[in-house]
């Protein structure tokens, strides 16, 4: 969410910020924005003049009594005056309503190294790691794999619980919850606190992370209760935090986060029919970084280095792909994926996805730095350390063997108890 006077003062910066989002439609609020402001200070100071006004008739009132002079006509004003501010601040609370549903849905300014471009297919390649393996024999997709290993079961899970879920089978389990382990490790290793958040949220936080629409399209609503499954555990981390004032001496925050989530994915991507790509329900480890405005870029960086190095050691094929102005959402400056390699589609898919908000999160949190007496927002940063099930369509797919089996990460293999490979029961 951006800040109403850097819109006041820079109305034209910002309509240009939305060109290069290509959502020219909502170019003319900004202008609509601006007036209301003017309006909402305008009333601002009539209302500051009445109460001055009203202070000095009583002033005036109290002396005129001393004197013994009549006081009629200043007892007339003075009841005027409580309906005229009543009338200006019920216009002022209409303004305010207004002026902030206008800041939800202008996108935040993206930082000038993105790319501009209309949607992810003008995403820019930015390096890829690990060569994608060369098979000598037909390569299956990580459904036919798991199916013919008796590891994964989207037949039962369809009929107990519909699309987009799936029962995690043995081995395969195993390896989910080795990952999970994996993650978790290496995240505290490099100094990150680990959190296990609540799996419900609030809807105030939840506008706090995403737009009306989204909460919408993502989010399971817990019928007659004021909460949500959670899509991420970035959400309650950062959540955690709403209306803080940090101390600066405490920064950075680092923190990452386990847990299951739970997604509608309303949309024209629509739900794996069968399969552990894009599902109802799905494990994830999250990191978030609270931080100055001016190390935020810098955490963005290693965070980054963090999530290639995980997946360095997963030995995984991988891309990093920056993400262009035009798929970038509301709330984010910057942003980038990475995608592995699938053998079976000869295609990179989307495997994690990090992003900086810079104090456009904070804003609407209210999460602000105390330093001496200044107080100013923070910095906000998530990415995904690893979300289990993706991880698994690219190990079950790169490491699979002629004979059906899949060869298990070196590193995963003390999770598993030494296992090398996975074969059939």
């Amino acid at each position: 969410m951006l800040d109403i006077k850097f819109i006041r003062e820079n109305s034209e910066k910002v309509k240009e910020n939305i060109k290069k989002k290509f959502q020219d439609e909502k170019l003319a609020k900004v202008d609509e924005i601006v007036e209301k402001d003017k309006e909402y200070r305008e009333l601002l100071q009539e209302s500051e003049k009445l109460r001055h006004e009203r202070n000095k008739i009583s002033s005036d009132i109290s002396q005129s009594k001393k004197e013994g002079k009549d006081v009629n006509d200043l007892l007339e004003r003075a009841k005027v005056i409580p309906n005229k501010i009543k009338e200006i601040e019920e216009t002022q609370n209409k303004l305010r309503s207004e002026i902030l549903e206008i800041l939800y849905i202008l996108p935040n300014m993206i930082h000038e190294s993105v790319p501009i471009g209309k949607s992810d297919k003008e995403n820019v390649e930015k390096e890829r790691i690990g060569t994608p393996k060369k098979f000598e024999f037909e390569v299956k997709s990580h459904v036919e794999v798991a199916e013919n290993l008796g590891v994964v079961d989207f037949d039962i899970s369809a009929k107990t619980s519909g699309n987009g879920f799936y029962f995690l089978k043995g081995k395969l389990g195993l390896l989910n919850m080795a990952l999970i382990n994996f993650a978790r490790d290496f995240m505290v290793e490099h100094g990150y606190e680990y959190v296990e958040p609540p799996l419900m949220i609030r809807k105030e936080i939840l506008q706090g992370v995403y737009s009306n629409e989204e909460i919408d399209a993502m989010s399971y609503k817990i019928e007659g209760e004021d909460l949500y499954l959670i899509a991420t555990s970035e959400h309650p981390l950062i959540g955690m935090f709403i209306g803080k004032t940090l101390r600066k001496e405490d920064l950075p925050i680092k923190i990452t986060g386990f847990s299951a989530c739970f997604r509608k994915e309303i949309g024209s991507h629509g739900i794996d029919e069968k399969g552990l790509y894009r599902t109802h329900q799905f494990n994830k480890q999250e990191m978030v970084v609270i931080c100055e405005p001016k190390d935020s870029y810098k955490f963005y960086d290693e965070m980054l280095k963090l999530t290639k190095e995980l997946f360095k050691k997963l030995e995984l094929p991988i891309r990093e792909f920056e993400c262009c102005s035009g798929d970038l959402a509301d709330l984010k400056a910057k942003s980038c994926d990475l995608e592995a390699w699938s053998p079976r589609k000869n295609e990179y898919f989307e495997i994690t996805s990090l992003t900086n908000m810079e104090e456009a999160q904070a804003r609407r949190l209210n999460i602000k730095i105390l330093d001496g007496g200044d107080k100013y927002f923070a910095h906000t940063l998530n990415n995904t350390v690893i979300a289990t099930s993706r991880a698994m369509v690219a190990i079950l797919e790169n490491n699979q063997n002629e004979d059906g089996t899949v060869n298990v990460p070196q590193v995963l293999q003390k999770y598993m108890n030494g296992l090398k490979v996975i074969g059939k029961k």
